[in-house]
């Protein structure tokens, strides 16, 4: 799995960085530091679905489970995304992002706001 941030710069443009899942030995298996969220909830979006410049509502993980996403950026890059890939998503003011859901399949996500 690999995680990104996404998150509004002192310029007011979203950006995107790698995030390092950091792991600690357990007895049984290996786990993160646990954070608090709010809920969870699943969501489907059509192949070709466009959403326009947005910002997040929330601060709160998005993880594809099935199809592909481009998240475009101020900076007129595209970043592609997949099964198994997550973004913590910050960028909360600024110009946002735009989103599209790519591939023949749907795109399925797991959505994990964070508790503040």
């Amino acid at each position: 799995m690999r995680l990104f941030r996404l998150f509004t710069g002192s310029d007011q443009q979203s950006h995107l960085e790698e995030i390092p899942l950091s792991f600690t030995p357990g007895p049984i298996l290996e786990q993160t530091k646990m954070q608090p969220a709010m809920g969870i909830n699943f969501s489907r979006m059509a192949p070709g679905t466009f959403v326009d410049w947005h910002n997040a509502p929330r601060r709160q993980y998005v993880i594809t489970l099935a199809g592909g996403v481009e998240i475009g950026l101020g900076d007129g890059s595209v970043h592609r995304f997949g099964p198994g890939e997550g973004i913590l998503a910050e960028d909360l003011s600024g110009r946002g992002h735009t989103t599209r859901a790519v591939g023949s399949e749907p795109r399925i996500t797991v959505t994990i706001p964070l508790a503040d």
